[in-house]
């Protein structure tokens, strides 16, 4: 069963940084992570797509994080990280990670998503 497990939320102030990470648990044998990414949900509204980096570190960001957040990825380690600096109130969210996986045995891709992490910027 692959999971993705997250960490790194919390409260910040206005400002400050915080370092998201994610893991991929589980067996992943005949499988290959393609996409991994971060999407954020804040209440009322839908959830969007925050950055995403492929297997080759070709990355997508929101215009709305660029220059302040930074998305990378260990493939070695199978973890994706979220470095986001200078947070402002708008960022506040549950932030949710994202990997499609490609199951060679059923020769489809399979999405799968974390538990969500809460983000709270305030003073």
């Amino acid at each position: 069963q692959v999971q993705l497990v997250e960490s790194g939320g919390g409260l910040v102030q206005p400002g400050g940084s915080l370092r998201l990470s994610c893991g991929v648990s589980g067996s992943i044998v005949s499988m290959s992570i393609n996409v991994m990414g971060w999407y954020r949900q804040a209440p009322g509204k839908e959830r969007e797509l925050v950055a995403s980096i492929t297997n080759c570190g070709s990355t997508n960001y929101a215009d709305s994080v660029k220059g302040r957040f930074t998305i990378s990825r260990d493939n070695a380690k199978n973890t994706v990280h979220q470095q986001m600096n200078s947070l402002k109130p708008k960022d506040a969210a549950v932030y949710y990670c994202h990997a499609a996986i490609f199951d060679y045995g059923h020769a489809k891709f399979y999405d799968y998503w974390g538990q969500g992490t809460q983000v709270t910027v305030s003073s």
